[in-house]
């Protein structure tokens, strides 16, 4: 496996029009419902997802070989986000709508779906900070070390914010 992706990065790096296709293929999806998920409205996130596999290509010499491609990914799309939100300082957050995947109801349930809408919107009234972490824990799948890297943090840190943002959406969940 480590093997492929070495190769996969010299292919990248020696800029392989064939391997910028496959990467975007690869993460294109994930990328662009992490974004949607930080709360960028669908065009914004569109914009963000061709910004960071453009950015990608631009720094692909800067891919540490300790790190996964995805959670390279990850660091430029939340960067990326950052600055769309620096820029659009007071712009409400988009609501999560029908991208996440927090738990589909079993059968349909209108108080299933409503308790899923409830929740959705708890996420997106988060802090930014606490936000990034629920999204990547629990909506990206990542592991606490992955999603600690790809915040810049330590894991005690993103340990400290997911249960800080777990408390909160119990509060807002009452």
């Amino acid at each position: 496996m480590e093997d492929n992706r070495n190769a996969f990065v010299r292919r990248l790096r020696a800029s392989e029009h064939q391997a910028a296709v496959e990467l975007v293929d690869a993460y294109y999806k994930q990328i662009y419902l992490f974004i949607r998920r930080l709360g960028h409205n669908r065009y914004e996130s569109e914009d963000l997802t061709q910004e960071v596999f453009t950015l990608a290509w631009r720094h692909i010499g800067q891919v540490r070989n300790d790190m996964a491609i995805s959670t390279w990914l990850y660091r430029i799309a939340v960067n990326a986000s950052r600055t769309a939100r620096r820029k659009h300082k007071g712009k409400a957050a988009e609501t999560i709508e029908n991208v996440q995947q927090i738990g589909e109801p079993n059968g349909n349930k209108a108080e299933e779906v409503e308790e899923i809408d409830l929740l959705q919107k708890a996420v997106v009234d988060l802090p930014m900070k606490l936000r990034q972490v629920i999204v990547l824990h629990y909506m990206q799948q990542l592991s606490i070390s992955e999603a600690a890297r790809v915040a810049q943090i330590r894991e005690g840190t993103f340990k400290s914010r997911l249960n800080r943002a777990l408390e909160k959406l119990r509060e807002q969940m009452k």
